[in-house]
């Protein structure tokens, strides 16, 4: 029953519990010249106990020998730690600092466990009060960090320029350590920000506000974590521990979590005033509320009503399940949607307005309103339904759409704010109002790139700086428009780019030396197809193939054998980085396009189409061949978007492979061989499949009385006149030597033998 670890554990404990404890001792004793080998070898080994038990055990372990827990001591020598930290404004390296992060990593060994297990577990009292002494400690000591730097002149602080992800681990711990004991540290937090607001809003007049301004920052960026996870692509979610304390809560307004989050929003909507901005809302201080109130609105704003149900309900566009919770459920209703929600929405919205137009140049606090808050708010259909109604929102969209102001945004953010503004159609009426909002929201960008491809002197006015930045962000927005393809918006996404087809490829040839632009030409064109393939009738499939036809012809006239001139090395290596983007993009072009489902077609439609889309596939082929090569075959994401390809292509349409020129089909075969060889285990299986499909094509084209891959399997005569073996011969001899004699996952055997079976039809007299 697990008495002889702990007892193990208690050994192992009472071993180095002198040289942690008392840590007030421990140390002063260090701080005068001691050796800190035996106080940090102490914390590592309490960190190596908490990682094989749980906080419970870990906590009774001490019990036996000592009045207090083994929690009450770990939080007691933090504590300590921290002082130091506080007392000498310690930099990074020090003792304090090293035995900090090995505390912090002790805390959320032990912790993490209890914030994510989906029950309601309350620690005891005394660990309770224990851990709440020392985040208040921690956050005393971060405000003091804050509040030195605002005094610093030499630069030897810099907490405001610490970014955000930078302190996200640590934050992160705080946060754990912080939900052990919510019902004192959420009231701390919510008295320390509504202590600095007041003073800041009281002192209006002040010479320096800079301190108050970076203790705030501060507190934004703690309270963030306390209130929500964040997992990587995951929808933040209420800690277990906030809703545990709710339940004692009858008054949602009076609830201690909503009032700091109604103190953040009151000080979020200041800022709206011009002057208090002017004087008060740095852009580094406006980041911070960002991230904050993008944090706090996916978890907490207008919450999913169907929490009712007992059933699991999805968020719109994620997959991320959501379940009951009646202590959940009374918490997130005074922001939902009949009581708090909507004129938090608007204020967000506005807030975001005003970062976007106020703000010029600053790209990190315009890329976490692009990237972060506004897309976290079209993350739910209720959502959308009350964005697009509000007026707010419908400013943002009219001027993004029609005023030059936001053309200063850079192109990520663009493409950002774009997918953003489209897939808040989501909660429009009906699909006919979602299609003409689009159409109002791209209307501006195609007209103009129609104008700008139509005039006479195009060559010379596309070469215009302004102008190559205006097209570059233009072209980001319809690629944003484009990645947001959804059912109800797809038809005006298809009018936009048939639209633009024709200024796409004068584009192209104007911009031929501008890689970047042609890039963007690319992508643009990459992420329509992606988006609209599987939607398109008979006619638009046609219209497609022959538009991205014409791209490719286009772009081969330009590029092909242009990596073949002699350059300095520098520049071989930015070319080189050129040629790897603009393949990835003909590469996934050709995937969207063999993607078609042409099932719902007509027997006829089906023959024509699959013969168009493989003839523009074989000019791809004849494109994209000659310039691979093993160093660009280096590169992983390229490496695996090739070969993606080449498995799909040969299992959909081997003819157009074995159609390729000798010269062409003989490099395909050398980049196979050299991915049956490769580390990634996924790119062998992709190889595998390649080759398993271009044998049992050969196979049974022959066995029909058709020539398959014809000279290609049966070998030719070399440069010196010598018969060299055919492909087939040469790959069945290469499979069974990596099969027999070399190393490989055991998991590789079943595609392997699929591959080998039809070798082995193809040539019986090689394998006998």
């Amino acid at each position: 029953n697990g008495k002889m670890q702990e007892h193990h554990l208690l050994q192992l404990l009472s071993g180095i519990l002198e040289w942690v404890d008392p840590p007030d001792v421990v140390a002063q004793a260090i701080e005068s010249g001691k050796s800190e080998s035996e106080m940090l070898d102490g914390c590592r080994a309490l960190l190596s106990i908490a990682t094989v038990t749980t906080p419970f055990v870990f906590d009774r372990l001490l019990k036996s020998i000592r009045p207090f827990g083994t929690l009450t001591l770990l939080s007691n020598l933090m504590c300590e730690v921290v002082k130091v930290l506080m007392m000498n404004n310690t930099e990074e390296g020090t003792w304090s600092w090293e035995a900090r992060d090995i505390l912090l990593d002790t805390w959320t060994t032990l912790l993490v466990s209890l914030d994510s297990t989906g029950r309601n577990v309350v620690l005891p009292l005394e660990v309770r009060n224990a851990a709440a002494s020392l985040f208040a400690l921690i956050v005393e000591s971060e405000l003091k960090v804050a509040s030195a730097s605002a005094m610093d002149d030499n630069g030897e602080f810099n907490y405001l320029q610490a970014s955000i992800s930078a302190m996200d681990e640590r934050l992160s711990s705080y946060a754990l350590i912080a939900r052990a004991a919510i019902d004192a540290t959420v009231p701390l937090l919510t008295r320390l920000f509504s202590e600095r607001f007041a003073r800041l809003h009281q002192g209006r007049g002040m010479i320096d506000p800079t301190e108050t301004l970076e203790e705030l920052y501060s507190l934004l960026l703690i309270t963030g974590h306390v209130l929500a996870d964040e997992g990587e692509g995951e929808i933040p979610v209420v800690p277990n521990a906030i809703q545990t304390h709710f339940v004692d809560t009858i008054e949602a307004a009076k609830h201690p979590v909503v009032l700091l989050c109604g103190s953040i929003i009151k000080f979020a909507e200041w800022s709206l005033d011009p002057e208090a901005r002017a004087s008060v809302f740095s852009p580094r201080l406006m980041e911070a509320i960002v991230w904050f109130l993008a944090r706090w609105s996916q978890t907490y704003l207008m919450p999913l009503e169907e929490f009712r149900d007992s059933s699991t309900n999805l968020c719109h566009d994620t997959g991320y399940q959501h379940q009951s919770s009646t202590s959940r459920k009374a918490l997130l209703s005074f922001f939902g949607e009949h009581n708090q929600g909507k004129p938090v929405l608007d204020i967000i919205v506005r807030i975001s307005m005003t970062t976007l137009v106020s703000y010029p140049g600053e790209k990190d606090l315009q890329e976490l309103t692009c990237n972060q808050l506004l897309h976290a708010l079209v993350r739910r259909k209720n959502v959308c339904v009350h964005l697009v109604a509000l007026g707010s929102w419908r400013e943002l969209a009219s001027a993004f759409a029609n005023d030059k102001t936001l053309i200063l945004l850079n192109s990520t953010n663009q493409r950002s704010l774009a997918q953003t503004l489209v897939l808040s159609a989501y909660g429009m009426r009906n699909s006919e109002s979602s299609n003409q909002y689009v159409r109002d929201l791209t209307r501006h960008a195609t007209a103009y790139l129609v104008e700008l491809s139509g005039k006479n002197d195009l060559k010379n006015v596309s070469q215009q700086p302004d102008i190559i930045l205006l097209v570059s962000c233009l072209l980001e927005r319809l690629r944003g428009a484009a990645n947001a393809t959804e059912p109800r918006t797809q038809k005006a996404i298809y009018e936009m780019g048939f639209s633009v087809m024709n200024p796409v490829l004068l584009l192209l040839e104007v911009y031929k030396h501008e890689s970047a632009v042609v890039y963007l030409l690319l992508k643009f064109v990459v992420d329509w197809v992606d988006g609209q393939i599987s939607y398109l009738e008979v006619q638009e499939t046609n219209i497609v193939i022959d538009f991205c036809t014409r791209l490719l012809q286009l772009y081969s006239s330009h590029n092909i054998g242009k990596m073949l001139m002699t350059q300095s090395s520098c520049l071989l290596g930015e070319a080189k980085t050129e040629k790897y983007k603009d393949l990835r993009a003909l590469f996934q072009l050709l995937s969207n396009l063999c993607s078609k489902d042409l099932v719902d077609f007509s027997s006829d439609s089906i023959e024509a189409q699959a013969i168009n889309i493989s003839q523009v596939v074989f000019f791809g082929l004849h494109i994209v061949t000659p310039l691979m090569s093993g160093d660009l075959l280096k590169y992983p994401k390229l490496c695996h978007d090739y070969f993606s390809l080449l498995s799909h292509l040969l299992e959909v349409y081997p003819e157009t492979v074995a159609q390729l020129s000798t010269e062409a089909f003989a490099h395909v075969l050398g980049t196979l061989d050299f991915g049956l060889h490769h580390q990634d285990s996924e790119i062998v299986d992709m190889c595998l499949r390649a080759l398993r499909a271009l044998a049992s094509y050969h196979y049974k084209e022959t066995g029909a009385g058709k020539v398959g891959l014809a000279a290609q399997a049966a070998g030719i005569n070399n440069s010196n006149g010598n018969p060299e073996e055919g492909v087939l011969s040469r790959f069945l001899r290469s499979l069974l030597q990596l099969l027999l004699f070399e190393d490989y996952s055991p998991d590789m055997v079943g595609t392997a033998a699929d591959a080998l079976f039809p070798l082995i039809l193809c040539e019986p007299r090689l394998y006998q």
